[in-house]
């Protein structure tokens, strides 16, 4: 799939979309996308000026933008139609093990733990080569848009 389509399927807008492309999909069960890692993305700036590396909470960004699009892109009964909005409800057992820098390519590996009707849980593993960077396990849910705004 494009980045056309990643957007289509994304809430979030430039600058903050951290998938490129999606490599593998299997409807319900797992999606592996790519963030390629860009010495010109805004939050180089700060972070850090003379070591550069991509913040830890960016990595679990990109697995829950990757995991929105398998949502989408799936039948999981999951339904973020007009007036709803997907949230990260939890983050649990993260684990951050090798710096990622400019010029790195990001694979994030998706897979479906559980899907009911309002949220799912999934695993997320971040990895540069083989090498695994980060690791987490992601809970989601769904709500109105117009219940948040109060």
């Amino acid at each position: 799939m494009s980045y056309d389509e990643v957007k289509r399927l994304l809430p979030q807008r430039n600058p903050f979309i951290f998938v490129d492309k999606i490599v593998e999909f299997e409807e319900n069960k797992r999606i592996v996308c790519i963030k390629n890692v860009s010495g010109n993305e805004p939050y180089f700036v700060g972070h850090f000026p003379d070591f550069e590396i991509m913040p830890g909470v960016l990595m679990l960004e990109a697995m829950a933008q990757a995991s929105i699009i398998l949502f989408k892109k799936s039948s999981t009964g999951m339904d973020d139609g007009d007036g709803k909005v997907f949230l990260l409800a939890s983050v649990k057992n993260a684990r951050f093990l090798k710096p990622v820098f400019p010029g790195d390519q990001l694979a994030l590996e998706i897979n479906v733990e559980k899907i009911v009707a309002s949220g799912a849980i999934v695993q997320g593993v971040a990895k540069v080569g083989d090498k695994t960077v980060a690791k987490a396990a992601l809970t989601f849910g769904t709500a109105e848009k117009s219940a948040l705004s109060q």
